[in-house]
């Protein structure tokens, strides 16, 4: 368990610094378009989070979701370990998911509760999972499945599918962008009536 921490450590510093230096000239594009509108409460949105062992952190964030700006921009949270790349949701104090088995939240002094176990992440199975709309995948089962199960080589491919699934559909609008669908009607004869 613990070699594979330090290994799964070891991939979000070296994979999320990569990522980081990578998306550092989209981040600062989109972080100045954003000041150009001054939006309320500046470029970034900033929450308390709940991390490894129960500690809060404060979340920032970009406040924009093209080309998933919000979800790189939390990119210094992994670099700095506060964040895993792939991990359950990171929850914020007041929910009640964050609690402990005799009702403690955060680093209460009684059992541990296995979210208290793991760094959340910026993806993680609940949200890959999200878009099939089975009845079984509900976020917080997924979550605690993949706390039971983890391992480097299920992070490796819950990043792959984070990565695939948004890449799909921005080649799928571009390939199918302007193309008429048909419909039934439009294989009728002419002249052909629903009423004869």
């Amino acid at each position: 368990m613990q070699t594979q921490m330090t290994a799964k450590r070891a991939l979000d510093l070296a994979l999320g610094s990569v990522l980081l230096v990578l998306a550092a000239p989209l981040l600062a594009a989109g972080a100045v378009a954003l000041a150009a509108r001054r939006p309320p409460g500046g470029v970034l949105t900033r929450s308390v989070r709940i991390g490894l062992a129960g500690r809060p952190f404060v979340l920032r964030t970009l406040r924009t979701r093209r080309l998933r700006l919000d979800l790189l921009s939390r990119l210094p949270h992994v670099v700095r370990g506060e964040l895993s790349l792939v991990g359950p949701e990171p929850l914020t104090p007041d929910d009640e998911r964050t609690r402990t088995a005799d009702g403690a939240t955060g680093g209460g002094a009684g059992a541990r509760h296995w979210r208290q176990e793991l760094r959340p992440g910026l993806t993680g199975l609940a949200q890959i999972r999200s878009r099939s709309g089975m009845p079984w995948d509900e976020p917080a089962l997924l979550d605690q499945h993949y706390a039971e199960h983890h391992w480097l080589g299920l992070d490796l491919t819950i990043l792959a599918a984070a990565v695939h699934i948004p890449l799909r559909a921005a080649v799928h609008g571009l390939t199918h962008r302007g193309k008429a669908r048909l419909s039934d009607t439009d294989h009728r004869l002419r002249g052909y009536s629903a009423a004869e």
